[in-house]
């Protein structure tokens, strides 16, 4: 240990980091250390909204107009409400 303390003054941060160093049964440094990477690392691999819809988007792209209209009764039926 290096001396240097952690001290939250939330009782709710402070419940956290207790709980998963307990389930992991490490110490309250490697909790957070671990917390935080974790959550830096989801961050980074999050796909933003934009690009999700995007990709969305290029597929429907791809399919064929046929146009033919789509009405409440073709949906209806498709989601079994007849």
């Amino acid at each position: 240990m290096n001396g240097m303390a952690f001290q939250f003054r939330d009782k709710e941060t402070d419940a956290l980091v207790r709980t998963l160093a307990g389930r992991h049964r490490i110490g309250l440094t490697e909790a957070i250390k671990r917390a935080v990477s974790h959550e830096l690392k989801r961050e980074d691999q999050a796909i933003p909204l934009k690009d999700r819809i995007a990709a969305l988007r290029a597929e429907i792209a791809r399919r064929p107009v046929t146009g033919l209209a789509a009405d409440k009764a073709f949906f209806d039926e498709l989601s079994g409400d007849l």
